[in-house]
C-alpha cells in the first residue's frame, strides 16, 4: 500500500484516474430515486484521494474545464440565439428575471451567514446545481489584489460548500417542481387535464391529427393477405391509403406481392384480394387490420427490404420556423414518419403544431429511398461519424479565451469574463454558426459527451484532490447550517419560477413547470415533472430557458465574487 501511494504522490495523473474511476462507480449507485450523481460523486473521491497529500501541477484543470464549457455553449447555441427572436423573447424574459433571483438568494443568504467568497461561491453552485461555477469563481478569485493564503483558502471552501449544498439542490428540485409544483399551479389532476388539452390543441388528438405520435411509438412494417370484400375487383394503393387516413389511420403501402411476385409500388397500383401488401406506420395503427384487410403473413422475403432512420438537422433555409404538421404533408414525405425531435439535446414531443427550429434534429423513418428523399429535401443529413472538427473547437477555445482575458478595472478590481467565460460565449457562437452551416464544426455526440462530462469531471477530480486536505476542517466550520442555508437557496429562486410563470407571464401550467426547470438547468427535474404529468409537453418550454440559465449561471461564478 506504501509503494502505491508513493507512486501516486509521484505519478499524480494516476491519482486523478483513480478518483475517475471511482467517482464513477460511486455515483451509478441509487437509494431509492436519489443518487449523489457523478459530479458529487466524483468530488468526494477527489477530497478522500487527496488526503494523500498529492500534488497536481500544471494546467490540465484549465484545460479540461475549457473544454467542457466551450461543448456546453455549443450544446445550446442554436436555441440560446433562437430564444432572441420574437416568439422566444417571453421564455427568455423569465430565464433571465429567474437566474437573477438565482444569483441574488444565495448572495444575500451569504451575506447574512456572514459567509466568505468562497463559500458564497460554493452555495451558489451547488443550491443552483451549476458546477462550472466552481471553476470560474476560481478564476476570478485568482484575479483578486489578495495574497496566495486568502486565494487558496477561499477557493479551497467552494467545493466543500458546493458538495453540502448539492445533495438538496439536485432532489430537492425535482421534489418541489414535480410535487408541489403542479399543487401551486391549481392542482395536479387540473395541470394533467391542462397538459392533454394542450395535447390535443397542439394535434396529438387521434381524430384531428392520425399521423403524429412521439418517439415512444415505433414505426413497425407488418404484411397483410387481401381477402376482403371492401377489395371488390380491385382498389388503388391511393384508394386504400386514402381510406386508411379517413379511418384515422395512417398507413403507406411500401411493397406489394401478386401472383408470387413483388412488384413496385406505384399510386395507381391495382390491389386484388390474394394479393400480399406491407403496411408501414404506427404500431397501434398497424395492429388489428387482419380485420378486415386479412390475415398477416410472416414471409420474410415480403419483409425483406431496406429501411433506414436518418438523423436531419434543420437550417434555416429549409424548414425553420415550420409546423410538424405542414412538414408531414408534403408530398415528398409519403412514407415517411418523424420519429423524434432532439432540441439542444433535449426531446421535444413530435406534435402537429410543434414548430421546427433551426438546429433541431429530426429522426426521420421509412423505406431507405423514401427517407433519403425526404432527409435531402428536409435539410442536412447528419449521419452518425466519430471525427471530431477540431480545427473548429481549438479555434473556438481559442479565440473565446483571447476575449475572455481582457479585462476592465473599476476601483482596482479586474472584471473580466476570464478565459472560462470566453470559452462559453465561444461555445454559443460556434454553436450557433453550425446550426446555419452544417457542412463544418460537426461535433458527434460521443464526443459531445466526452467532453461534458469528461472534461468537468476531470477538473472535479484535481478540484476534490487539491482541496482534500483542508476539505475536513472547512466542513466542521460551516457545519450543517449551511444544508438549510443551501435548502433555502436552492427553494427561492424555484418557487418564485412558479409564481412568475402563472401570474406575471401567465404560462401554460405545462409549460411553468418546463420553464423554471429549464432556467435553473435542472434536466433530472424535468424527467421528474414529466413522470408525475404523463405528459411530455412541459419539454416544450425546457430548451430555450435551458440555454439562457446555462450561460447566465455559470458566468454569475463571476457575479458571486465581485458582488461579495
Amino acid at each position: 500500500m506504501e509503494w502505491i501511494i508513493n507512486q501516486l504522490r509521484d505519478h499524480p495523473e494516476l491519482a486523478i484516474f483513480l478518483t475517475l474511476f471511482a467517482g464513477f462507480w460511486l455515483g451509478r449507485f441509487k437509494i431509492g430515486k436519489f443518487s449523489l450523481g457523478t459530479v458529487t460523486s466524483v468530488l468526494l473521491v477527489g477530497v478522500l484521494v487527496g488526503q494523500l497529500n498529492i500534488s497536481v501541477d500544471g494546467p490540465m484543470k484549465a484545460v479540461f474545464f475549457l473544454l467542457f464549457l466551450f461543448a456546453v455553449g455549443y450544446k445550446v447555441g442554436p436555441q440560446f440565439f433562437r430564444g432572441l427572436k420574437k416568439d422566444g423573447l417571453p421564455q427568455v424574459g423569465f430565464a433571465v428575471l429567474m437566474c437573477f433571483v438565482s444569483l441574488i438568494a444565495p448572495w444575500i443568504l451569504a451575506k447574512i451567514m456572514g459567509y466568505h467568497v468562497g463559500e458564497a461561491a460554493g452555495l451558489l453552485a451547488g443550491s443552483q446545481t451549476i458546477s462550472a461555477v466552481i471553476g470560474v469563481a476560481s478564476d476570478t478569485i485568482n484575479q483578486l489584489s489578495i495574497s496566495d493564503t486568502q486565494k487558496a483558502t477561499f477557493i479551497n471552501a467552494i467545493p466543500v460548500a458546493y458538495a453540502v449544498t448539492y445533495i438538496f439542490g439536485t432532489a430537492g428540485s425535482a421534489w418541489i417542481l414535480a410535487s408541489l409544483g403542479p399543487k401551486m399551479l391549481g392542482g395536479l389532476e387540473k395541470v394533467k387535464a391542462d397538459c392533454k388539452e394542450l395535447e390535443a390543441k397542439m394535434g396529438t388528438s387521434e381524430a384531428d391529427e392520425p399521423g403524429f405520435y412521439t418517439a415512444l411509438r415505433p414505426v413497425v412494417f407488418r404484411a397483410y393477405k387481401i381477402d376482403n370484400e371492401w377489395f371488390g375487383k380491385g382498389k388503388t394503393v391511393s384508394e386504400l391509403e386514402n381510406y386508411l387516413v379517413e379511418n384515422d389511420k395512417r398507413l403507406f403501402v411500401e411493397r406489394v406481392r401478386q401472383k408470387g411476385v413483388i412488384e413496385e409500388v406505384t399510386p395507381d397500383m391495382l390491389l386484388q384480394p390474394g394479393d400480399e401488401v406491407v403496411l408501414s406506420g404506427r404500431r397501434e395503427y398497424a395492429i388489428g387490420e387482419e380485420d378486415w384487410i386479412g390475415p398477416e403473413v410472416i414471409d420474410a422475403q415480403l419483409l425483406d427490404f431496406p429501411a433506414e432512420t436518418l438523423p436531419v438537422m434543420v437550417t434555416h433555409r429549409t424548414f425553420a420556423g415550420e409546423k410538424v404538421s405542414t412538414i408531414r404533408a408534403l408530398k415528398f414525405m409519403h412514407g415517411v414518419s418523424i420519429r423524434s425531435i432532439k432540441r439542444a439535446g433535449i426531446n421535444v414531443p413530435v406534435l402537429a403544431q410543434t414548430v421546427i427550429d433551426s438546429g433541431d434534429i429530426l429522426e426521420l423513418t421509412g423505406t431507405k429511398l423514401e427517407v433519403e428523399t425526404a432527409a435531402k429535401q428536409m435539410g442536412y443529413i447528419d449521419r452518425p461519424t466519430n471525427q471530431t472538427d477540431m480545427i473548429f473547437v481549438g479555434l473556438g477555445i481559442l479565440l473565446g479565451g483571447l476575449v475572455g482575458a481582457l479585462a476592465i478595472h473599476l476601483g482596482g478590481i479586474p472584471i473580466s469574463l476570464s478565459t472560462s467565460g470566453g470559452a462559453l460565449i465561444a461555445g454559443l457562437v460556434f454553436g450557433w454558426l453550425r446550426s446555419k452551416h452544417p457542412t463544418f464544426g460537426g461535433i458527434p455526440e460521443p464526443s459531445l459527451w466526452v467532453l461534458n462530462n469528461v472534461g468537468l469531471n476531470m477538473f472535479i477530480a484535481v478540484v476534490g484532490i487539491a482541496a482534500g486536505p483542508s476539505f475536513v476542517t472547512g466542513f466542521k466550520e460551516v457545519g450543517f447550517s449551511l444544508f438549510i442555508v443551501g435548502a433555502l437557496a436552492t427553494a427561492i429562486p424555484l418557487l418564485s419560477g412558479l409564481l412568475m410563470g402563472r401570474y406575471l407571464f401567465k404560462f401554460h401550467p405545462a409549460l411553468t413547470l418546463g420553464c423554471t426547470a429549464g432556467a435553473r438547468t435542472t434536466t433530472a427535474a424535468l424527467g421528474a415533472i414529466q413522470d408525475a404529468l404523463g405528459s411530455d409537453t412541459p419539454a416544450l418550454g425546457y430548451t430555450v430557458t435551458y440555454a439562457v440559465g446555462n450561460t447566465l449561471l455559470i458566468i454569475w461564478g463571476v457575479a458571486i465574487v465581485l458582488l461579495m
